[in-house]
């Protein structure tokens, strides 16, 4: 699973959010949600395989942290398309204040 593929999904979207404030482990992110503990698993394995998260034993705990070489293929992939759309909306821009004259 890529990353884009592994962020469509609502729930795993939110996950990274709460990641991006800071650690967290499966059972403080599995309190968070409705979900069971089980599917939240499912959820946690598909961002690991997809390099959004990374796992560390803590005990009995597993903690989930961001994934900074994942995280950043996104960004790129990200800037890529902003520097697609931002000229052309600056030239939308300009033409709409042209008509505004």
């Amino acid at each position: 699973m890529t990353a884009l593929q592994a962020l469509s999904d609502p729930t795993r979207q939110r996950i990274v959010e709460m990641l991006a404030a800071g650690a967290l482990s499966s059972g403080e992110i599995a309190g968070r949600f409705s979900l069971s503990p089980p599917a939240i698993s499912q959820h946690l394995k598909a961002l690991k395989e997809a390099r959004l998260v990374t796992v560390r034993a803590d005990r009995q705990k597993r903690i989930y942290t961001l994934d900074p070489e994942g995280v950043a293929e996104v960004s790129a992939w990200v800037d890529r398309i902003k520097a697609f759309w931002n000229p052309r909306l600056d030239a939308l821009e300009a033409a709409l204040k042209k008509e505004e004259r």
